[in-house]
């Protein structure tokens, strides 16, 4: 799919079934962290966007593009009551976000295998702030938690807390949300190039990206 390519989405938007609307692919690889509004943690995810008119209740239903072949999964929407993306109650504001259907493939070829979904993990804590600098590595990690998991992907690459990263391979990185969007379109196992700042220069590293089980 291409930035301007048709799409048409199909769902029950607020119960209203065998809803079809049209739009365009606004753009792709959108870092978005939607969440069911009930105060759960956010999943990431490196959406397709489109201006399709999507609604509660259009989650889960297929994105198409013209010729009828699924591209994607309706997932969230830009919400204006909420101020941010979920699946809220609000209108269409012409900002809806759908999974790309490889991904999705994956992750369900994985809940028929083992019962559970795996994704890839660079093994690294990064700060959720919205910046322009990069996805820098936190000085603590979540809980309590260690920044760097000890013998994990990052750890092994040699990245430590206060590194910043800025590409991985050669997708530009410009915040931690990016990052892991980033990350989501990955498999475990899969090898990527590491480009980070630290002390102000400019370095590169190899690193194998480990598993996680859900969304933890």
């Amino acid at each position: 799919m291409a930035v301007g390519d048709s799409t048409i989405a199909i769902g029950a938007p607020f119960g209203l079934s065998n809803t079809v609307t049209t739009g365009i692919i606004s753009a792709k690889n959108r870092p978005v962290a939607s969440s069911d509004g009930s105060g759960s943690q956010a999943s990431y995810m490196s959406a397709l966007q489109t201006d399709a008119s999507i609604n509660p209740g259009n989650s889960g239903g297929p994105l198409l593009d013209a010729k009828g072949n699924v591209i994607g999964i309706n997932s969230a929407i830009q919400s204006t009551s909420n101020g941010g993306f979920g699946t809220g109650q609000a209108g269409s504001i012409g900002l809806g976000f759908a999974i790309p259907i490889n991904q999705a493939k994956y992750v369900a070829q994985e809940l028929i295998k083992t019962g559970k979904p795996v994704y890839a993990k660079i093994g690294a804590s990064v700060s959720l702030e919205d910046s322009t600098g990069g996805a820098k590595i936190t000085e603590q990690g979540a809980g309590g938690s260690e920044p760097v998991d000890p013998g994990g992907p990052a750890d092994k690459a040699g990245l430590r807390p206060g590194d910043v990263i800025i590409k991985l391979d050669d997708r530009v990185i410009d915040s931690g949300p990016t990052l892991i969007g980033e990350i989501w379109t990955h498999k475990p196992g899969d090898e990527v190039t590491i480009t980070y700042e630290r002390g102000g220069k400019e370095r590169t590293t190899e690193l194998t990206l480990g598993s996680r089980v859900g969304d933890s």
